[in-house]
C-alpha cells in the first residue's frame, strides 16, 4: 500500500447523547494517522455530557474540532452537513458516534481514490451485533476488491449499498454536484445522499480492506430509529426515502431507478414484513401505507423482482386490508422464504396464494427446486432427535423425488455448516408431505464448534437440507413446534455440563445457542445480561 503524501481526509463524527461511546469513535478516527488532517465532531445539542467529553478530547488533540449545535436537528443529515461545511481536507468520511473505523481504513481508501482518480472509494463494512460480537458482512458479494467501476449505470446493483459511512468522498465532487444530506428529522437520509452520489455518475474505486465497523445494539433500551420497527412511522419514513431515492436515480438513468425499486421489493419489504408487529391496528396501518407506497411501481418493476418480492407486491396490491393469513405471509417473507400450506390453485390449475386471495404465484411450476419456498416444521422426538414434517409444494418435491433430509447448522458468526446424518423421508399417510426423525447430537455439535475456534457461547442457525432422487436439493428454515423451545441442561463427559437454548428467530425459524462447560455457561449469562441491560441510542441506519 502506498503512503499518502499529505493529510488529506476530514472525518466527520456526529453525536447526540452518546457520552459513553463517542470517545471511542473519535479515537478510532484520530488513530488513522497523519492521513487524517482533522476530525470534525458535531454535537447535535446533546443533554448528557457528550459536549463536555468532546471538548475535553479536543483540548488534548489539536486535530479534533468540535461543532456544537444550539438546537437538536432530529436526524443525522443536518449534523453531517455541518461537518462538511467545517471540513478543510480534500476528502471526507463519515463516522457515527457509536461505531469505529478499523486501523488503516482512511489510508486504504485515499490510496485507491488517488491511484484511480476516483471521486468515491468504498471498502468492506461489517455489522457487529453487540453484546455477542457477531460480525455480519454488509452487502456481501456486491464489490470485488481492486476493481474500478467507471460509472454506476454499469453496475445497477450498487443501489443496494445505501450506507454513506463505508466510503470516502472527494469534497470537490460533492460541492460540484451540490450533494448534501436531507436536513432536519429525515430518517434514512443515507438513501437520498447515496442516490445523489450515484446519480452524479462518479468513478468508484473498491478496496478489500475493512473500513467500517457498524455496531448494532438491538437489545438496547432505546434502539436506533431504523431498528425501531414497532413504530409504523418508521416504515412510512423508509417508504418516503425510498421514493425520493428511486426518483433521483430514475431521472439520472432508468436502469438505476428500476434497480432501486427492485431492491425495495427484494430487501426492504421482506425485512419489515417478517418482523411485523402482531397488533391488528399496526398491521392495518402498515398495509395501507405499503399499498400506497407501491403505486409508483409499474408492472415491469414488479416483474423484474424475484419471486418473493414479486408475489408479496401483488398480494399487497390485490387486497385492501390485511389477509386473514397475515402470519403465513410474514413467514413467507423470511430468509430463506417458507410457504406454509394450504396450497390453492386457480381455475386454470395455476398456483395461487389462497382461495380467498387468488393471486397467481407465477413461475412456481418452473422454479428450480433449490429456490422453492418449501415449508418444514420441527418438534421434539426424544432426547437426541427431532421429528420434521416436510410439506410438498404444488407437487414439485414429489415430482423431483424427495428422498432424504438432514440437519444443517450454520454458525451465526460465519463459516461452513456442520452437517447431521441424512435420513430417508417417509411419506405421510394423508399424502402431501413427508416425515423423518433426525438425530440431534448437541454434544457433538458443541465439539465441532470448539474445534472451529468458537469459544464461550456458540450460536447456530438450524436448517433442513432435502435431497431428491433427480439430484436436486433444497434448504429450508424449520419452524419450531411443540415444547422444542426452552433451555436444557445436559450432562457432558467432555465439558461436565452443556447448556442448550433452542429459540425462535425474529422471522420464526429455529436457532440454537450452546454453552459448553463453565466458560460457555458464563458467556450465555453475559449475553442475556447484556441484552437486558444495554441501553443507548445509536444513530439511524438503513439496515
Amino acid at each position: 500500500m502506498n503512503s499518502c503524501p499529505s493529510s488529506t481526509v476530514t472525518v466527520v463524527v456526529i453525536a447526540f447523547n452518546d457520552a459513553g461511546l463517542v470517545g471511542e469513535a473519535v479515537s478510532s478516527a484520530l488513530a488513522q494517522g497523519p492521513v487524517v488532517r482533522e476530525v470534525v465532531a458535531v454535537n447535535d445539542a446533546s443533554t448528557d455530557g457528550t459536549g463536555r467529553v468532546l471538548d475535553a478530547l479536543a483540548a488534548a488533540h489539536p486535530r479534533l474540532k468540535v461543532v456544537h449545535r444550539a438546537q437538536n436537528s432530529g436526524g443525522c443529515g443536518t449534523p453531517r452537513n455541518d461537518g462538511m461545511a467545517a471540513a478543510t481536507a480534500p476528502y471526507v468520511m463519515f463516522l457515527d458516534s457509536d461505531d469505529v473505523l478499523p486501523p488503516g481504513a482512511a489510508q486504504a481508501l485515499v490510496t485507491a481514490a488517488e491511484q484511480y482518480r476516483a471521486p468515491v472509494a468504498v471498502g468492506a463494512c461489517v455489522r457487529r451485533e453487540l453484546p455477542q460480537g457477531r460480525d455480519v458482512p454488509w452487502v456481501p458479494g456486491l464489490y470485488t476488491a481492486g476493481e474500478v467501476i467507471e460509472q454506476p449505470v454499469d453496475r445497477p446493483a450498487l443501489v443496494r449499498d445505501t450506507l454513506c459511512v463505508n466510503k470516502l468522498y472527494d469534497r470537490y465532487f460533492l460541492d460540484k454536484h451540490a450533494i448534501r444530506f436531507p436536513d432536519g428529522r429525515y430518517i434514512y437520509e443515507d438513501f437520498v445522499f447515496t442516490a445523489r452520489v450515484l446519480a452524479a455518475a462518479p468513478r468508484i474505486a473498491v478496496v478489500g480492506d475493512l473500513v467500517y465497523v457498524w455496531h448494532v445494539r438491538r437489545a438496547a433500551a432505546r434502539v436506533s430509529i431504523s431498528l425501531d420497527r414497532g413504530d409504523v412511522g418508521n416504515w412510512h419514513s423508509r417508504v418516503e426515502a425510498h421514493h425520493e431515492a428511486a426518483r433521483i436515480l430514475g431521472e439520472a438513468a432508468p436502469e438505476l431507478g428500476r434497480a432501486s425499486k427492485v431492491k425495495f421489493l427484494e430487501y426492504d419489504l421482506p425485512i419489515y414484513l417478517r418482523e411485523l408487529d402482531p397488533d391488528p391496528g399496526y398491521r392495518a396501518a402498515w398495509w395501507t401505507l405499503t399499498r400506497a407506497g407501491l403505486r409508483c411501481l409499474t408492472e415491469g418493476d414488479i416483474a423484474a423482482a424475484g419471486a418473493q418480492g414479486r408475489w408479496i407486491a401483488r398480494l399487497l396490491r390485490a387486497g385492501e386490508t390485511p389477509p386473514a393469513d397475515m402470519d403465513r405471509l410474514a413467514r413467507f417473507a423470511s430468509a430463506p422464504p417458507s410457504l406454509l400450506p394450504p396450497y390453492a390453485t386457480g381455475a386454470d390449475g395455476a398456483a395461487v396464494w389462497s382461495e380467498e386471495l387468488p393471486v397467481e404465484l407465477d413461475g412456481m411450476a418452473t422454479m428450480p427446486v433449490a429456490e422453492l419456498p418449501v415449508a418444514v416444521e420441527v418438534e421434539p422426538a426424544g432426547r437426541f432427535s427431532v421429528r420434521i414434517r416436510l410439506h410438498d409444494l404444488y407437487g414439485r418435491l414429489a415430482a423431483a423425488g424427495a428422498d432424504t433430509a438432514r440437519l444443517s447448522f450454520l454458525p451465526r458468526d460465519g463459516g461452513e455448516p456442520a452437517l447431521g446424518h441424512p435420513v430417508a423421508l417417509a411419506a405421510t399417510p394423508a399424502g402431501g408431505g413427508w416425515t423423518a426423525e433426525l438425530p440431534l447430537r448437541l454434544g457433538g455439535l458443541a465439539v465441532t464448534g470448539r474445534r472451529r475456534g468458537l469459544r464461550g457461547m456458540q450460536a447456530w442457525d438450524v436448517r433442513v437440507m432435502v435431497r431428491c432422487a433427480d439430484g436436486s436439493s433444497v434448504q429450508a428454515a424449520p419452524r419450531p413446534r411443540g415444547d422444542l423451545l426452552g433451555r436444557r441442561i445436559l450432562p457432558s463427559s467432555r465439558y461436565g455440563v452443556l447448556l442448550a437454548q433452542p429459540y425462535r428467530t425474529a422471522s420464526g425459524s429455529l436457532a440454537l445457542r450452546l454453552a459448553p462447560g463453565a466458560e460457555g455457561a458464563l458467556a450465555l449469562v453475559r449475553n442475556r445480561f447484556g441484552r437486558a441491560r444495554a441501553g443507548r441510542r445509536p444513530g439511524p441506519r438503513p439496515g
